[in-house]
């Protein structure tokens, strides 16, 4: 199948009644908001054939990044700026929301949006399964695992950051450090070598994205003294804005 192919057929198996538009941009627009709107729930094979054919394309075509490649600043430690959807690692960290199914906003640009776009219905899917499971919304602090399905990583780890409205306090602190150690604790139960962090509860959470940072930067620099499993840690940025934060915060630990 061509990708106009591709993109109408799944945008009819999603919702046959839409009208389909006429520029693959549109298309891949309208595809995606229904995915992003999707209840959990089965799907047949041909469906998921075609979705992740479709979605690998997309990401090889924006560029794999390969953690094995990057340069440390300290010791196991690494800052890199881009697409997290394109990075290959043993385990990426998604920031959540405590219903832990991702983001059902329309095309948003949320992490948690992204990230369950391109690794595909599968996501939401294996999410709805360990949240029923679990019978109760996911506590901020905590970490799940999942398959990380079609982007070029083997694992994602959920995580639900702290929500920040107007000052920041200690318990805001204590839970966002939390976080980091459960993701990294988890990591270690499931042999993840490399792990990439995503900035957590900076964005629609709105923590200071200094402080936020100093508190990541610590907390994995703490762990990583008594554990000796984990390999790589890198520090996944977006903004010129985070990438400076974080290179300046290594320059002044000496770590």
């Amino acid at each position: 199948m061509t990708r106009n192919e591709q993109l109408d057929f799944l945008i009819q198996r999603l919702s046959p009644a839409v009208e389909l538009p006429q520029t693959l941009g549109g298309k891949w627009q309208v595809f995606r908001a229904l995915v992003n709107v999707r209840e959990p729930g089965a799907i047949d094979d041909d469906f998921i054939k075609v979705q992740d054919e479709l979605l690998q394309s997309l990401i090889a075509e924006k560029g794999i990044a390969n953690a094995d490649d990057f340069s440390p600043l300290r010791e196991k430690l690494y800052v890199w700026r881009g697409d997290i959807t394109t990075l290959k690692a043993d385990a990426i960290v998604n920031a959540a929301n405590s219903n832990m199914l991702g983001c059902f906003v329309p095309n948003h640009l949320c992490i948690d949006n992204v990230i369950h776009t391109f690794a595909g219905v599968q996501l939401r899917n294996a999410c709805a399964e360990i949240m029923q499971k679990q019978g109760s919304l996911e506590p901020t602090g905590r970490a799940k695992i999942t398959p990380a399905y079609n982007l070029p990583c083997k694992y994602i780890l959920h995580t639900v950051g702290p929500i920040i409205r107007g000052q920041v306090y200690n318990e805001d602190r204590k839970l966002l450090a939390s976080c980091y150690r459960s993701c990294l604790e988890l990591a270690c139960r499931n042999a993840v070598k490399s792990i990439v962090f995503c900035c957590i509860s900076t964005g629609e959470f709105h923590f200071p994205n200094e402080e936020a940072a100093h508190i990541a930067v610590y907390t994995v620099s703490d762990f990583l003294k008594t554990n000796n499993s984990i390999e790589k840690v890198v520090f996944n940025v977006f903004k010129e804005q985070d990438e400076h934060i974080y290179r300046t915060l290594y320059g002044k630990r000496g770590m």
